[in-house]
């Protein structure tokens, strides 16, 4: 391990996408020696990283970086077909080694404040994402042993973010104005999000200071109802929400939590400690998370810089919202 304070080898396997990026560009900024491995379709890397473009199918993908000694590596994958061939590859010559995993491997979403000690979901089907997560946590354990760290994150929200699913509500009710905003009912529903550059910060400085095991990167809870307050503030929305219940919306085709016709960040209650898991651990582990006002803020600036009304990967459009909010006022008693 290098000297506290010198700079480190450090590989990210991606460094392209969104959390992959703002890894790169943090180690940059820290005077790290920044190798980012990626086929670079999904963008380009840091200003100060290296790239080396490599498809990781390939038998030749690891040529370029296999014979040197890193003191990190740092795997965005889940897929047994990339992390198998990169562990053959790099584990021998890495001192550390962080696998970004996920806090959807638990078998169960109904323990409020439930911890890394939870059940696991069995890697049965590997087309499932939370079983694949359990399959690369295993095969990385097992060839790294005491020199992995597991970061388990929720939900990651922040500028920038692909998945459009923490931005929509800050977007639409932006976008709405003094309009009406169609909502799930809120009662005994969560939110727990970490901003993306507090994961990366702290995923680089656990790997740094070579924190290994398994840690929940998540954020404090905080109510659904509460969220949506501070995004109609931030938003400086003026018109009214008007909440439905979770039968009528599925009776109306709304899907849950994202995708194409759905409400973001709406959970049935039977999966509500989804978003109520224990943090302890990453902050025992030096964790720090900014509030979700500036969260929210910075998510309203990126949302209105890239449209308002732009196309979306998650979340309802104004039009079929519009309509939603229209059959809801019919249906009233």
């Amino acid at each position: 391990m290098p000297l506290r304070g010198s700079p480190r080898r450090v590989l990210v396997l991606g460094g392209t996408a969104w959390l992959g990026h703002e890894i790169a560009r943090q180690l940059v900024s820290r005077g790290d020696e920044v190798t980012c491995l990626a086929r670079g379709t999904s963008g380009g890397v840091p200003a100060g990283a290296n790239f080396v473009a490599a498809d990781r199918m390939s038998p030749t993908a690891y040529e370029a970086v296999r014979f040197r000694d890193w003191d990190e590596v740092i795997e965005l994958s889940y897929d047994l077909s990339s992390v198998g061939p990169a562990i053959h590859a790099l584990a021998e010559r890495t001192t550390h080694w962080t696998l970004v995993s996920s806090v959807s491997v638990y078998a169960s979403n109904a323990e409020p404040g439930a911890d890394e000690t939870s059940e696991l979901v069995a890697p049965v089907d590997l087309s499932d994402y939370a079983q694949a997560k359990v399959a690369a946590e295993r095969r990385t354990l097992g060839a790294l042993g005491d020199r992995l760290l597991v970061v388990r994150p929720g939900l990651i929200a922040g500028p920038g973010d692909g998945s459009d699913r923490f931005g929509y509500w800050v977007a639409r009710l932006a976008l709405a104005g003094s309009g009406t905003v169609l909502t799930p009912e809120c009662a005994d529903r969560s939110v727990q999000v970490i901003d993306v550059r507090d994961l990366a910060s702290w995923l680089i400085s656990a790997g740094a200071e070579g924190v290994v095991g398994v840690v929940n990167a998540v954020g404090d809870v905080h109510g659904l109802s509460e969220t949506l307050t501070l995004a109609a503030e931030v938003a400086q929305f003026e018109g009214r929400l008007v909440a439905a219940a979770d039968d009528w919306l599925r009776t109306q085709g709304v899907n849950y939590w994202a995708g194409p016709h759905s409400l973001p960040l709406w959970l049935p209650h039977s999966d509500a400690a989804f978003s109520q898991r224990s943090n302890s651990a990453f902050v025992a582990a030096g964790g720090t998370l900014r509030g979700l006002r500036e969260t929210l803020v910075d998510v309203w600036e990126d949302e209105t810089a890239r449209g308002l009304d732009r196309g979306r990967r998650a979340g309802l459009t104004r039009s079929e919202e519009l309509e939603l909010l229209n059959q809801l006022a019919a249906s009233a008693p």
